[in-house]
């Protein structure tokens, strides 16, 4: 199974995205978020501040469409040869990435933007990445959960903890959270 790709824009507009979302991680390396402002991001990407408007609406959807972008998965995870090792490594990279600064970040500004559609991208891209694990698992004959019970059992407790505690899940608690999903 392919990891479900969503359309993208092409000619002009897929420019001026890549030039948009280049300017804010450029942005983003030297500043603090809040001071990074559309005006800058604009002369940056080499575009007019009415076209970030126009296509994102104001800068937290700015910052939550690059964020998205940021966890479309560039390509297929790790074949480790079994579920148990694929879903080790992978969750292990997922927890370190979320629990980065950049993924914190990350996190609050898909949240921050009032946008209802970015989360359920993320769920999408998270869920597509694991179903494609399982896929490959149960194509060598092994017995898999299913995706929404990886998601449940170990995506939702990592970032629940990252938005609500200040004691982000331990590499040793995502390997039992990871094994206690496998069958």
């Amino acid at each position: 199974m392919a990891i479900k790709e969503t359309l993208r824009p092409g000619g002009r507009s897929a420019r001026v995205q890549q030039s948009v979302h280049q300017a804010v991680h450029a942005l983003l390396a030297e500043r603090q978020r809040d001071d990074v402002t559309v005006p800058m991001i604009a002369a940056q990407a080499g575009v007019t501040p009415s076209t970030i408007y126009r296509r994102w609406g104001d800068l937290p959807a700015l910052l939550a469409d690059v964020a998205v972008e940021r966890l479309r998965p560039d390509g297929e995870p790790l074949d480790t040869g079994s579920l148990r090792g694929d879903l080790l490594a992978w969750g292990e990279q997922y927890r370190e990435e979320m629990s980065s600064t950049p993924g914190q970040s990350m996190i609050r500004d898909v949240l921050g933007s009032g946008d209802s559609g970015s989360p359920c991208q993320c769920y999408e891209y998270t869920s597509g990445v694991i179903q494609l694990m399982l896929d490959r698992a149960a194509a060598r004959g092994e017995a898999v959960p299913t995706a929404s019970q990886v998601m449940d059992r170990f995506v939702a407790p990592v970032i629940y903890r990252l938005l609500f505690t200040t004691e982000p899940v331990s590499e040793a608690q995502a390997k039992a959270l990871i094994l206690g999903v496998i069958p």
